[in-house]
């Protein structure tokens, strides 16, 4: 049986990892941590009985305690609480099901630890990728993508490791604006870009989709996962999300992975990687498919998208920058602080204030991330 630890139980992708578990009822949840969703998280605790339960702030995590005092469960807080469930001896593998760079810390120490990471929690390769998967390669740890298109490349590689890559197609939905100009852009509330046309996610990351930074963060994140150039990322729109990504060969095959917009797909290949399970609900039907369509992405419009490559080639840290900035602007926006469009000038003027450091190290993507918080406080 394994064992798994999930940061971000409460999530989008941490309660679908919770479905994955309690379809199959051969894994055994041994640490799970949330924000501050007590309520979801207590009834987690009795459902799966692990040994160890997170939250982020010590007075939740008092009620939380009191809450469960008829169980044996060892309760924690903020950060070393993050990586004591990371580490915690008894997983086999972590989901990092966490937003935000409140990853990284945990990501090195469940690596540092042997554990095998189910990697939702892009921002930890963006931000840091160059730290990352080294040590993943010096400790024989496996990174797991559970990304619905990382997901589908890292599926599309399997038995073809020896051969050599032309590009990645990493496929985007184009969000609910898809096809909209910068004016119709102009008066877009947070309820209108909560509306996406494929997938359920949670509230940032539909944020991120509708400005396509969210596929900027996913080609940052290709970069370092399948050690490839920018040159070959390509990202194509496609509004049906039936190909979740491919993978085109030196020969000119295409290889790609096709399903229904179900995360609990991905999800549960990471945890049972390299095996196959069975996966209720609906499978993908090709006569019921009508068409399917491709276009290039508007990287004028969505200037998210042409900034995160920016960010690549610029390198150092200003994927950090990148990545602050947007979730900065993003709870900002979703605050009705600010305005739709403001998020990408948010970014963009960010980056180019950010303090170039090469090769950063985890204390100076922290420091950036600080520097970019309080760059956007007296500006915005």
């Amino acid at each position: 049986m394994k064992k798994i630890s999930v940061l971000g139980s409460t999530g989008s992708i941490g309660t679908q990892t919770l479905d994955v578990v309690r379809e199959h009822k051969d894994i055994e949840i041994v640490a799970l941590s949330a924000g501050r969703s007590i309520d979801l998280l207590e009834k987690q605790v009795r459902e799966f009985k692990p040994k160890l339960a997170c939250l982020w702030r010590e007075e939740d995590a008092k009620d939380l305690k009191l809450r469960l005092k008829d169980m044996d469960i060892k309760i924690a807080y903020g950060m070393e609480g993050l990586i004591e469930a990371a580490v915690i001896e008894e997983a086999d593998i972590l989901v990092t099901a966490i937003v935000g760079m409140l990853g990284i810390r945990p990501t090195i120490a469940a690596i540092n630890a042997g554990k095998d990471i189910a990697l939702a929690n892009k921002e930890t390769l963006v931000t840091a990728g160059h730290i990352i998967m080294p040590l993943a390669k010096e400790k024989g740890v496996k990174i797991l993508p559970v990304d619905s298109e990382h997901s589908a490349i890292f599926q599309s590689l399997q038995g073809n490791e020896q051969n050599k890559i032309r590009k990645i197609i990493l496929t985007a939905s184009g969000g609910p604006f898809r096809g909209k100009t910068i004016d119709e852009l102009k008066n877009i509330r947070p309820e209108d870009a909560l509306k996406h046309p494929n997938w359920v996610m949670g509230r940032k990351i539909t944020i991120d989709s509708s400005t396509m930074v969210n596929k900027g963060l996913e080609v940052i994140e290709a970069k370092w996962l399948f050690n490839v150039e920018r040159e070959q990322i390509q990202v194509t729109v496609h509004p049906q999300s039936v190909i979740h990504s491919a993978v085109e060969y030196e020969d000119g095959a295409v290889i790609a992975q096709l399903g229904t917009p179900d995360m609990r797909l991905p999800i549960q290949y990471a945890l049972y990687y390299p095996n196959r399970r069975t996966l209720s609900g609906e499978p993908l039907d090709l006569f019921k498919l009508r068409d399917l369509s491709f276009f290039e992405p508007d990287i004028e419009t969505f200037r998210g998208l042409k900034l995160a490559y920016n960010a690549i080639d610029r390198g150092g840290n200003i994927p950090t920058a990148f990545n602050a900035a947007n979730e900065y602007a993003v709870a900002a926006f979703l605050d009705k602080k600010i305005k739709y469009l403001d998020i990408i000038d948010m970014i963009e003027a960010s980056m180019e204030h950010c303090a170039f450091k090469d090769n950063p190290s985890v204390e100076e993507i922290l420091e950036t991330e600080d520097n970019t918080y309080d760059f956007l406080r007296s500006r915005w």
